[in-house]
């Protein structure tokens, strides 16, 4: 299994290379390189990596969705509520119907295998949008309108609607009796259950991080060892209540940003590094889940039955959006960003097979060649169409975070090294505010140009002294001052 891991780094990274290169999301290379890998083209994974593919996927799915919640800021998401809460089901719903509408004569079964098909096509997939979100979020795309926190918080709930639907009708093709009204009221139940699961943590973890002084890389074990713990949670519990875990891993992430900036930003920065692994794990073990001779049985069919569903959930999409601020070419990037499909896809397209269906080996089949073709599309389309149409705000605060990101800066709480005297520091404040420069000519009468400056205040750790009684020093940065790497470095220690 060691080797199996090594060809995921070095293949994944270079995939992710070339595909950058070529001005392509560096995701659907790993994607590629998954399927390549895979089991069913080249076999270059070991059997025992597929078997524990699956935690994987879930811990590296951990990792960005706790990232996702440590960008979702609450003002941010009072804007976008309503129309969260429509996303969240009416696109899947048209979806599932316009599959209902044509799969019965293209694909030749039933109405019931249509809806059960368009209930596995229904689901958007996190693993590819969630991480382009977050990269437009740190870029300050979109952010004015909360554009990204919108798709972020609609695609969470998205995928709890569809899987219970899914479940529902699963459960009639099997003649089991099935209280429709008990089975739907689990959506909000599972919604409400996973955000309180997640709340009540996130609130334990803002004390503990508060009252002792535990370095960033301990609070970022303890997150994630949280947030595992949730997604094992539902499973534990499902016979009695349904758990949407993923959105209580978003919520702790939620709560620590909400009662304390700082800590969450520190935390975000080192899952940030994490992802970088994490997102390998990810992309390449769902291509790898990816197989390609099923797909090829789908054929046009097949393709035509996913367009179709596609144009239904635009459609959904685009109504879900009516009476928001959003312009004509933002709301047809809502649209672009609901289609890619891979997670949830990869994880229940072959229940149906499983439970005997009799078009189940033809609903994998669809399921596999939705992923092939819409994770890498709707991928590209989101790149591209998220850099001409998402706004950037001229006096962003994300451009304080560019700033930040550019110089490495470290945040309240974490250490550092002075170069020049080898002694050891612990940043206790920072503010950000705008500095304007010199005017270019008196003759224009033009305003000096304002830009980002964060101020860092350093204090030297002394025995006996609490913070900021002692020695002090504070440094200004920004494109015009030495950078941060010039007189310090961080202490990445425990």
């Amino acid at each position: 299994m060691a080797i199996s891991l090594a060809l995921i780094i070095i293949l994944g990274l270079a995939a992710d290379f070339l595909f950058r290169k070529m001005k392509l999301p560096g995701l659907v290379g790993m994607l590629f390189v998954g399927i390549l890998a895979g089991p069913y083209v080249l076999g270059l994974m070991h059997p025992a990596m597929m078997e524990v593919s699956g935690d994987f996927r879930k811990i590296a799915l951990i990792v960005i969705l706790l990232r996702a919640g440590f960008e979702l800021h609450r003002d941010t998401l009072n804007r976008v509520g309503r129309a969260a809460l429509t996303m969240s089901a009416v696109p899947a719903m048209f979806e599932i119907v316009g599959v209902m509408l044509v799969a019965p004569r293209l694909l030749h079964m039933s109405y019931l295998d249509a809806a059960i098909l368009g209930t596995i096509l229904g689901a958007v997939s996190p693993a590819v949008v969630v991480p382009l979100m977050i990269d437009f979020m740190d870029r300050g795309r979109g952010v004015k309108k909360g554009i990204p926190t919108l798709i972020l918080g609609a695609s969470s709930v998205d995928d709890v609607f569809v899987l219970v639907i899914f479940t529902i009708l699963l459960g009639m093709h099997g003649g089991e009796k099935i209280n429709l009204w008990l089975k739907l009221s689990e959506i909000p139940i599972s919604i409400a259950a996973g955000i309180l699961a997640g709340v009540i943590p996130g609130y334990l973890l803002y004390w503990l991080f508060k009252r002792y002084d535990w370095r960033p890389p301990k609070r970022t074990m303890i997150v994630m060892g949280v947030a595992i713990f949730l997604t094992w949670l539902e499973k534990a519990v499902e016979g009695w209540v349904p758990v949407a875990s993923l959105l209580g891993v978003m919520a702790i992430g939620f709560i620590i940003l909400e009662k304390s900036e700082p800590i969450a930003h520190i935390i975000s920065q080192k899952l940030k590094k994490l992802w970088v692994f994490a997102e390998l794990l990810l992309f390449v073990l769902v291509g790898a889940q990816v197989n390609i001779h099923v797909a090829w049985k789908a054929g046009l069919a097949g393709t035509l039955v996913i367009l179709a569903g596609l144009i239904f959930r635009s459609v959904g999409t685009y109504l879900s959006l009516i009476g928001t601020p959003f312009t004509f070419k933002e709301k047809l990037f809502c649209i672009v960003a609901y289609i890619p499909k891979a997670t949830v896809q990869a994880a229940i397209g072959a229940v149906p097979l499983a439970a005997g269906l009799a078009s189940g080996e033809v609903i994998l089949a669809v399921a596999v060649l939705s992923i092939l073709l819409t994770a890498p599309i709707g991928a590209l389309g989101i790149m591209v169409m998220g850099e001409k149409i998402l706004d950037r705000g001229e006096k962003s605060v994300y451009k304080f975070k560019a700033l930040r990101e550019k110089q490495m800066l470290p945040r309240v709480g974490e250490r550092v090294r002075s170069k020049v005297h080898d002694t050891i520091w612990k940043v206790i404040e920072e503010k950000e505010d705008w500095l304007e420069l010199p005017k270019k000519s008196a003759k224009t009468g033009q305003a000096g140009q304002l830009i980002p400056a964060i101020y860092i205040r350093y204090w030297k750790e002394d025995a006996g002294l609490a913070p900021g009684k002692g020695k002090t020093l504070t440094f200004r940065y920004s494109e015009k001052d030495p950078p941060f790497s010039a007189h310090w470095e961080s202490v990445y220690d425990w």
